[in-house]
């Protein structure tokens, strides 16, 4: 009688533990696009770079800073006519230490790629280990820097499976507008929205723009959520200074469930 062979082992050990991610990701879609009562979303604060600036940016921080993230989402939810006034609930959880792992670089396997969502959930687990249910609760950790003048963050990301995103953020008084921005634009991720922007960071057309149906086109007056800029001619546009000059576009609400199907 052949006895399974340990490489074997862990291949059938790896393929039964995604799985049940599949299947347990699955529920949680289904939970955070009911829409039939606010979705939990906590915002976990991070000193990202160890400046004890940053660290006296993130003591001040209060709940009513991402208020305005809440106030975006009911306001362009109402304009879909969901049943629940206010679709989000923000709050602000404690301070993290630990830093979230590093993504793949570009060019990356997409097994490296699952490898890696695997370890964040893993650390996101370990790291915010209350006895809150994670089904319908999305988890934001943001990694806050003073950041120089010039200088690009690292790129954020929301991820749908586990509802967990990384924002890279400015720990500054004068950047809290466009933080709240990312968190929305990550968060929306989480619950299924798709990014409206072509490689070279142009709002895509149509669905990358707040009024594909505006004549003329340009300029556009407002940003498409998911574009996050908004489109001054067919080769510029210039990125959205706070969620007042976003919005959320038809293809945005159809991907997170607040369009019907008779309504896509």
């Amino acid at each position: 009688m052949k006895i399974i062979s340990f490489r074997n082992l862990r291949v059938l050990i790896l393929l039964a533990l995604l799985a049940s991610v599949a299947i347990y990701s699955k529920g949680q879609r289904l939970y955070s696009t009911a829409w039939l009562e606010p979705l939990p979303v906590v915002i976990f604060p991070i000193n990202a770079d160890g400046l004890p600036e940053t660290g006296r940016y993130i003591q001040a921080l209060e709940e009513s800073h991402f208020t305005p993230i809440d106030d975006f989402m009911a306001r362009e939810g109402n304009k879909y006519q969901l049943l629940v006034k206010r679709p989000t609930q923000v709050r602000l959880g404690p301070q993290v230490e630990a830093q979230p792992p590093a993504p793949p670089g570009p060019g990356s396997s997409a097994l490296s790629r699952i490898l890696w969502s695997l370890k964040l959930r893993y650390w996101a687990w370990q790291i915010t280990p209350d006895d809150e249910s994670n089904r319908n609760r999305v988890r934001i950790f943001v990694l806050y820097y003073q950041g120089e003048d010039g200088q690009a963050l690292s790129h954020s990301l929301g991820l749908q499976k586990g509802l967990l995103g990384v924002v890279h953020a400015y720990a500054l008084e004068k950047q809290t507008a466009q933080n709240n921005l990312i968190i929305a634009h990550e968060l929306l991720h989480t619950v299924g929205a798709g990014d409206k922007y072509e490689a070279n960071n142009q709002p895509r057309y149509p669905d990358g723009y707040a009024e594909p149906s505006r004549s003329p086109l340009h300029p556009q007056r407002q940003a498409e959520i998911m574009s996050g800029r908004i489109p001054l001619s067919k080769t510029e546009s210039a990125m959205a200074k706070s969620l007042a000059s976003c919005m959320v576009g038809r293809s945005t609400a159809w991907e997170i469930n607040w369009l019907g199907a008779d309504e896509g």
